[in-house]
C-alpha cells in the first residue's frame, strides 16, 4: 500500500509542479514510471522502505523546491510561483493579519 501511495503522490505532485508544461509533465511521468517499473520485483523489506523514503523525499523536494519559469525574451524569464510557495516576508507587523 505504501508503494502505491508514494507512486500516486509523486504523480499528483508532478501534475501540480509542472502544470501547463507538457514537456516537463511527460518527462517526469516517464521517469517516475521507469523507476517504479525498474524496482517492481524488489522483495527486501529494507530496500522497499529505503525506496519509499526516497520517493517521499523526492515528492517533498518537487513540491517545495521547484518553481516554474518561462523565457519571455532574450534575457528575460517570467517566474510563475505556485500560491503555496509564496510566503509573507514581514518580520514584524503592528496590525494583526487577517486569516483567510
Amino acid at each position: 500500500m505504501q508503494v502505491l501511495s508514494t507512486f500516486k503522490a509523486l504523480h499528483r505532485t508532478r501534475m501540480i509542479v509542472f502544470k501547463e508544461d507538457d514537456r516537463a509533465l511527460t518527462a517526469a511521468r516517464l521517469k517516475i514510471n521507469e523507476e517504479f517499473r525498474k524496482n517492481k520485483n524488489e522483495t527486501s523489506d529494507v530496500n522497499i522502505k529505503k525506496m519509499i523514503k526516497m520517493g517521499t523525499d523526492v515528492e517533498v523536494v518537487l513540491r517545495q523546491g521547484v518553481i516554474q519559469m518561462e523565457h519571455v525574451g532574450d534575457k528575460t524569464l517570467l517566474l510563475r510561483p505556485r500560491e503555496d510557495l509564496l510566503l509573507e516576508n514581514v518580520p514584524y507587523c503592528d496590525q494583526p493579519r487577517k486569516k483567510s
